[in-house]
């Protein structure tokens, strides 16, 4: 996962915090007991530089995991140094997992020595650590960028839906307990404005030199790369000080509409306050998911917009449309060149006018058939295609695939071309964009694979 927020600012922070814990002035304490293969195995420390509701600076820091606290032996080293508890503590955990400790411990001597129904057995033990992690997950609740507490339960089954994941599966123990939650959730709770944080490694026996520089680590995918996109309302791909781009999810607004100013724009806004007013320098469709730019200042926005302008950014769409291209004869590659102009009666609806209509020009390649398991338990054969839009119009890949003067199939799940069933979202996703960056001028490239 990419870091969210700039870090240099908190990794001259977390050098100070790591100077203070070797010169005794943080002390790391074991909380729960300490197994010999666990010893000098070190932790990691994480830091977040923010303002307060006073303007004031202040840091938070903190620790993964429950098993070690940081202490500061001296208040008077830094009054605006505040450690960040867990979430949960390791009582409250130990506590839920005890329910069910014995009967596994059990359960794994009895596989261990062959006694009875071996594969019965492990299915038992497997349901019971299931149960036992459902009980550790219940504990969590998150405060997040909306000022909205959301439970670790409710995140697991809004990520399980929107990755097309089964819905009993469960995250990884230890899920929340990594350092980044435990700051934003601080943060968040108490109007900390965010300007940097980051997370390094540290293990007390090395040297005890004073450090001058330490390794930035990035919030692991495994559990971070769950739960911090939720709890940011933006799942942000790569940031640097001009532009940020972000993964989007279906069902939200790139920028603020009329009847709701929830949008990627918005949202960014929130986290980063000093960015321009209006920082979208392309938009997605609400429903369509995938890869989108935004600029923090006025010269990042004009060269994207320029770049836009002239067709010099590239971009890849993935679909899945509802039905097999091959039986109405479609090349398995090609070109079309569409022309649409608003339905003014019944608008956002495109409709076909050669003669009024603006030109959309899009290219296409087949990628596979394959089986489309829907809501309602059936299963159909669809069509998986990579667009390669070299215009940019509204609805225009959605009017390819649906109307009859391109494919004539509609997209998975499309609300006004097509049809959408209870539990679908449209199948589009924005998946690879080429451009020059908009004040470095080097060539990217940025990749995010499709969920479905």
């Amino acid at each position: 996962m990419f870091a969210p927020f700039p870090t240099e600012k908190s990794k001259n922070e977390c050098i100070k915090i790591i100077n203070k814990i070797k010169m005794h002035e943080i002390e790391i304490v074991n909380i729960t007991k300490e197994s010999e293969e666990r010893k000098n195995q070190g932790i990691m420390i994480g830091v977040l530089v923010g303002k307060n509701r006073d303007g004031k600076e202040i840091v938070l820091f903190t620790n993964s995991g429950t098993a070690k606290s940081l202490v500061i032996k001296n208040r008077k080293i830094d009054e605006n140094l505040i450690y960040v508890e867990p979430i949960v503590s390791a009582k409250q955990i130990e506590d839920a997992l005890s329910q069910n400790d014995k009967e596994i411990h059990e359960l794994t001597d009895k596989i261990k020595n062959n006694e009875g129904d071996k594969k019965m057995l492990c299915e038992k033990r497997k349901a019971l650590c299931m149960e036992s992690l459902k009980k550790v997950h219940s504990l969590y609740s998150f405060c997040c960028f909306d000022k909205k507490i959301r439970t670790l339960n409710e995140m697991n089954e809004n990520h399980n839906k929107t990755h097309f994941l089964p819905k009993n599966k469960l995250m990884p123990t230890g899920t929340g307990e990594c350092c980044a939650p435990k700051l934003l959730d601080y943060a968040f709770k108490n109007d900390i404005q965010i300007i940097s944080m980051c997370e390094t490694f540290y293990q007390e026996s090395l040297s005890n030199d004073v450090l001058d520089d330490i390794q930035i680590k990035n919030p692991c995918d495994e559990r971070c790369g769950i739960i911090l996109p939720q709890m940011l309302g933006l799942n942000i791909i790569y940031r640097d000080d001009d532009i940020a781009i972000v993964n989007k999810q279906s069902g939200l607004l790139s920028v603020p509409g009329r009847i709701t100013t929830d949008s990627i724009e918005s949202r960014l806004k929130i986290l980063f306050p000093s960015t321009i007013k209006q920082p979208a320098v392309h938009r997605l469709d609400m429903e369509t998911s995938g890869i989108m730019i935004l600029a923090f200042n006025k010269d990042a926005h004009r060269n994207m917009n320029m770049q836009f302008e002239k067709g010099e950014v590239q971009k890849e769409y993935v679909a899945l449309l509802d039905g097999v291209l091959a039986k109405k004869e479609i090349a398995t590659s090609g070109t079309m060149e569409l022309y649409f102009r608003l339905d003014v009666d019944n608008r956002p609806h495109q409709i076909w006018d050669e003669q009024n209509g603006k030109k959309a020009i899009t290219q296409w390649k087949i990628l596979d058939v394959e089986k489309y398991h829907s809501p309602n338990g059936t299963t159909r054969n669809v069509t998986r295609v990579l667009f390669m839009p070299h215009t940019g119009r509204t609805h225009q890949l959605r009017l390819a695939s649906a109307d009859l003067h391109g494919f004539g199939v509609p997209i998975i799940g499309d609300t006004l071309y097509g049809k959408c069933e209870k539990g679908e979202r449209l199948m589009l996703h924005a998946q690879k964009i080429t451009f020059a960056h908009p004040i470095t001028k080097s060539q990217m490239q940025i990749i995010c694979e499709s969920d479905f």
